[in-house]
């Protein structure tokens, strides 16, 4: 396993990344979780 909360941490560290080495001012992070859950996140970049 990892520690709770990890894989959101490292997908928001990588969507962050990405927008920047592509210049993109927006980006979506989307996640599911157990028993039908998901969550997601919109980023501005400024």
């Amino acid at each position: 396993g990892h520690p709770i909360g990890a894989t959101g941490a490292m997908r928001l560290t990588t969507l962050l990344h990405e927008m920047r080495r592509r210049n993109a001012k927006y980006g979506l992070e989307a996640i599911c979780g157990g028993g039908g859950l998901a969550m997601c996140a919109i980023v501005e970049r400024r």
